[in-house]
C-alpha cells in the first residue's frame, strides 16, 4: 500500500484552511454589519421618538398655523428685510449648486404669493446661476473641465453651432442638471451679460409653473380650519397638471422650432 505524499497534502490542507478562515471572517463581518445597522436604526428611532415626545405640542397644525401668522406679520412689518433674506437664501443655494431649489420655489410661492414670488425667484435664481457661471470661469475652470470633459464637449459643440439660442433651449428643456448648465457654460465663450438675460428669460416659464404650484397650497390656517378636505383644491389639481404637462409641451415646441431652422 502506497502512502500519500505529504508534500501534496500540505498545500491542499492549507488552501482548505484558508478558505474556511475566509468564510468565517466574511460571516463575522456580515453579522457585525447587521448589528451595526440594527443599532443605528434603534438609535435613530429613539431620537425621533424622544423628539416627538418633547415637541408633540409644537408639531400640531394649530400651533404651526399660529407660527405662520407670526411669520406673515413679521414679513408685513419688515418687507425689505424679509425679501433681502429670501433673495440671499435662494441665490446662495443656486450659486453653490446645493439641492433644494424646487421646494424653496414652492415655499416662496406659498408664502409670498404669485407675482412677488415670481419676481423674487426669477432674479435670485438667475443671480445664483450667474454666480456659479463666474466661479466656474475664473476659479475652477481646469478642475471642472477635467471632471466634466465629455459633457462639456457636447455643450460646447452645440453652443458653437447655435450660440445663445442653445442656452435658451437648455433653460426651457434641461438636457443636463441645472448646476451643470451653469458651470459648463462658464467654460464656453458666452458673455456673462448674455448668460444672465438668456437664463432669466429661458427659466421664466418654468419658474412661473412652480411658483403657481406653490400658491395653490392652502395656508396652514386654512388646513387647520378645514382639515384634509382643504388640501385638494381645484387650483392645486391644475398646478399638478401643469407640472406634469409643461415639460412635454415645451419639448414639442422646441423640437418644432429646431426642425424648421
Amino acid at each position: 500500500m502506497t502512502s500519500a505524499d505529504p508534500e501534496t497534502e500540505l498545500p491542499e490542507q492549507t488552501e482548505s484552511q484558508n478558505a474556511e478562515h475566509t468564510s468565517a471572517k466574511a460571516s463575522h463581518v456580515s453579522r457585525t454589519g447587521t448589528w451595526i445597522r440594527l443599532a443605528v436604526f434603534v438609535l435613530l428611532a429613539g431620537i425621533i421618538s424622544l423628539a416627538y415626545y418633547n415637541f408633540r405640542d409644537v408639531l400640531t397644525l394649530k400651533y404651526l398655523a399660529t407660527q405662520e401668522t407670526n411669520w406673515r406679520d413679521f414679513a408685513s412689518q419688515h418687507p425689505v428685510a424679509i425679501y433681502l433674506i429670501a433673495f440671499l437664501i435662494y441665490t446662495s443655494i443656486t450659486g453653490l449648486s446645493l439641492p433644494g431649489a424646487v421646494p424653496l420655489t414652492l415655499t416662496y410661492g406659498w408664502f409670498f404669493g404669485f407675482w412677488k414670488a415670481l419676481l423674487l425667484v426669477s432674479f435670485s435664481s438667475t443671480a445664483g446661476a450667474t454666480l456659479a457661471f463666474l466661479t466656474s470661469r475664473y476659479l475652477f475652470r481646469s478642475a471642472i473641465q477635467s471632471r466634466y470633459g465629455e459633457r462639456f464637449a457636447v455643450i460646447n459643440q452645440q453652443f458653437e453651432k447655435e450660440g445663445a439660442f442653445y442656452l435658451f433651449i437648455l433653460r426651457l428643456v434641461p438636457a443636463f442638471p441645472f448646476f451643470l448648465i451653469n458651470v459648463l457654460m462658464g467654460l464656453t465663450t458666452i458673455r456673462a451679460w448674455t448668460f444672465w438675460w438668456v437664463s432669466q428669460i429661458g427659466m421664466l416659464a418654468g419658474t412661473a409653473v412652480f411658483v403657481y404650484a406653490g400658491t395653490s397650497v392652502p395656508t396652514l390656517q386654512e388646513l387647520s380650519e378645514q382639515g384634509a378636505k382643504g388640501i385638494l383644491t381645484p387650483q392645486l389639481i391644475i398646478a399638478f397638471i401643469l407640472l406634469g404637462t409643461f415639460p412635454l409641451l415645451i419639448k414639442k415646441i422646441v423640437n418644432r422650432i429646431q426642425s424648421r431652422s
